[in-house]
């Protein structure tokens, strides 16, 4: 498995979460952990609805 030196992949998931807490964790109130996490789990079924490409730079195996 390769993975890139610069921390791409990180970057990837960071955003992931940056975009949680910007939507759907944004000013949340929840009663129960059940709740939170029907919360949750609808708020990936949204992003998974309409994905978006994510395209790697500077990804390099060195294989010509």
């Amino acid at each position: 498995m390769h993975t890139p030196k610069h921390g791409s992949w990180l970057n990837l998931i960071e955003c992931a979460f940056s975009k949680m807490a910007r939507t759907f964790w944004r000013h949340i109130r929840v009663e129960s952990v059940d709740e939170l996490k029907a919360r949750i789990l609808k708020g990936i079924g949204e992003f998974n609805a309409s994905p978006v490409l994510f395209r790697w730079n500077k990804f390099d195996l060195g294989v010509a």
